[in-house]
């Protein structure tokens, strides 16, 4: 773990005194100090853990503007191109222990090849991609851990659900949810929704191919169909009421990492929650072609479709300063112990936004687990190298502890179920 030796003058009795001594030191790089990066800087300066803050960002005086607002005097700020390995290499050059990137997904790859050639460890809240496969044997190598789905969805679901099935000898069901959204009270226009991350990635996830278990039989599902009435369900969640699922990407990609085979499994799925009537007016959109990723011919000139959509809605769906947004993890497995009693098991986070802070429940659940997972490779409570997932590299214990910390709260409930 990274030490460093610091002196110290003490004056005793009319006599000065230099001490030295070893006192804990972390540098961190915070990549992307946007909606999310703002909570995981909040998160790092008020850390003890962490030593030294570098924040970069691409909008470099907006940067130093915000941190002098803030009164973030152990923030150095830096402008960073993401496309250029150049200015990522300068910055992963300067000597951090660990970083944590929340910029763009177009630019994780990129900044994971930077990371592993620096030695720098490397945090992000976005799917594993290919790329970062094929570089954990490079990480390993080096001495560098990559640790990316580590949010809210992907991130929090995934150590839970490590939990989860682990507790049991035999899993049959595995169904989880994830879910950002306003307070009824704030879902006030005709979406019931407003925007906690970028508007064009919600547009990006609304239109991508998946699949699930549906009582026993692998059901795939294409990119035109998630919000078809047949792929979608409703659930009743306490203080929330009903509200409506829609399939979450591919979720049969997960059983692998968590050592079962899906050919056992009566259910799994993962789902995305929103209030009732969301489905119905996105599938309009999906129908009339708004969704599609080939450009539109406007005088001449070729439209993004999703960009498009995004320029327009996005600034209609602001929340206002007094508004709050919801987000939900929830994860139910269902499964035997060893002497076949059957157990249904419930792990759930459910969130809100910190209206003194400013900072929406998704924010926090993003933002602070990313910066969470710096501090937790950074002191060396997570000492593997390679590249790592949540569901089994990251202990539940240790995760939960760091969320209280933070008032986000997970229950948990282990019941016996109905014998068949």
């Amino acid at each position: 773990m990274p030490y460093r030796l610091v002196r110290k003058a003490e004056i005793a009795n009319s006599q000065v005194h230099i001490i030295e001594k070893e006192v804990f030191y972390v540098k961190v790089l915070l990549l992307g100090v946007g909606m999310q990066g703002k909570a995981a800087l909040h998160d790092l300066v008020h850390s003890r853990e962490m030593t030294e803050v570098v924040a970069a960002d691409w909008d470099f005086e907006g940067l130093q503007t915000y941190v002098q607002s803030k009164g973030y005097d152990n923030v150095r700020c830096e402008r960073v191109d993401a496309a250029s390995a150049e200015s990522l290499g300068r910055l992963m050059a300067q000597g951090p222990e660990v970083a944590i990137d929340l910029m763009p997904v177009v630019f994780h790859n990129t900044v994971a090849t930077a990371a592993v050639e620096h030695r720098v460890h490397l945090v992000n809240a976005s799917y594993t991609t290919p790329a970062m496969e094929e570089l954990s044997g490079e990480a390993q190598a080096r001495g560098v851990t990559i640790l990316p789905e580590f949010g809210l969805d992907p991130g929090i679901d995934l150590v839970l659900l490590g939990e989860a099935v682990r507790s049991l000898d035999q899993v049959e069901e595995i169904i989880t949810y994830g879910a950002g959204f306003p307070e009824l009270e704030a879902a006030n226009n005709a979406l019931k929704y407003k925007v906690t991350w970028t508007f064009d990635g919600v547009l990006r996830s609304y239109h991508r191919a998946g699949r699930v278990i549906r009582d026993g039989k692998v059901v795939e599902i294409k990119d035109t169909e998630m919000f078809n009435p047949k792929h979608i369900h409703e659930v009743e969640l306490e203080g929330l009421g009903r509200l409506e699922a829609f399939p979450n990407g591919d979720a049969l990609k997960y059983a692998a990492p968590l050592g079962i085979e899906t050919s056992g499994l009566r259910n799994m799925g993962r789902y995305t929650l929103r209030w009732p009537g969301h489905c119905a007016w996105w599938k309009t959109l999906v129908d009339l072609h708004f969704l599609d990723d080939e450009p539109v011919m406007v005088d001449g000139m070729a439209v993004d479709r999703k960009r498009f959509l995004a320029a327009l809605l996005e600034p209609q769906l602001q929340y206002g300063a007094d508004e709050r947004d919801v987000v939900i993890v929830r994860v139910e497995v269902t499964g035997r112990k060893k002497d076949g009693q059957k157990k249904c098991l419930i792990y759930q986070v459910i969130d809100r936004r910190d209206l003194q802070t400013g900072f929406s429940a998704m924010s926090r659940t993003v933002g602070y687990t990313a910066s969470i997972g710096a501090q937790l490779i950074g002191s060396g409570k997570l000492t593997k190298r390679g590249l790592l997932s949540p569901i089994n590299d990251v202990p539940y214990e240790l995760l939960a502890q760091e969320l209280v910390k933070r008032d986000v709260q997970i229950t948990s409930q282990i019941t016996a179920c109905d014998q068949p």
